[in-house]
């Protein structure tokens, strides 16, 4: 998947989201994965990819697991990060048979991370565009990632970053010389739990 290729989720979405859906039904009946095959799809959608999968029960959370880079086949990924959000993220029950009808299917693909080059923590936090850029961080260790979509609810660029530091177990004040930053774009897609298909940003 390339940073050009802004349409893919315009072009492939459904059988993306189709993948992501069966996938947690497999995990529902077996308890696993579903294995995709990438010589049955496009080559476009073969490739490296990175994506994340989120799961809404009317409006709240239910998972969100996913790839901060691309290091496997996109569908590959769709598979193996919708599994991992509907059953193994640590901070909800797997996922109950009775909720599988309620549940809205979120799938952000990502362009390739561009790293950020800046001097001070202002100097970061200046280049940020709200709404647009998903952020990831890193210091040694300790690193975190926001979707674009989080700016929805942290519009300010300072708490944005604030709490991105905090989820990745830095005070909010921590800086340092190794401390780095690389922003990207998603493409999102969902699936809601009455089988419509809306585009929109992850």
């Amino acid at each position: 998947m390339t940073e050009t290729d802004a349409n893919l989720t315009e072009r492939f979405g459904a059988a993306l989201l189709e993948i992501a859906a069966e996938s947690i039904d497999h995990g529902l009946e077996k308890d696993a994965p579903l294995k995709v095959s990438s010589e049955t799809f496009d080559h476009e959608i073969t490739a490296p990819g990175a994506s994340f999968v989120t799961l809404e029960i009317t409006g709240n959370l239910r998972g969100c697991i996913g790839s901060a880079t691309a290091w496997r086949p996109l569908v590959e990924d769709i598979a193996e990060n919708a599994f991992a959000t509907a059953f193994r993220d640590n901070r909800f029950s797997p996922l109950k048979p009775s909720e599988r009808e309620h549940l809205d299917i979120s799938l952000p693909i990502l362009t390739p991370p561009q790293q950020m080059t800046f001097r001070f923590e202002d100097d970061l936090i200046a280049q940020l565009r709200p709404g647009e850029d998903g952020l990831l961080i890193a210091d040694g260790p300790w690193k975190a990632l926001f979707l674009p979509a989080v700016w929805e609810n942290l519009s300010n660029p300072e708490d944005f970053l604030s709490h991105l530091k905090d989820k990745a177990g830095l005070l909010p004040g921590h800086w340092s010389d190794s401390f780095t930053a690389h922003r990207f774009g998603a493409n999102a897609i969902t699936l809601t739990a009455g089988g419509d298909i809306i585009p929109g940003k992850a």
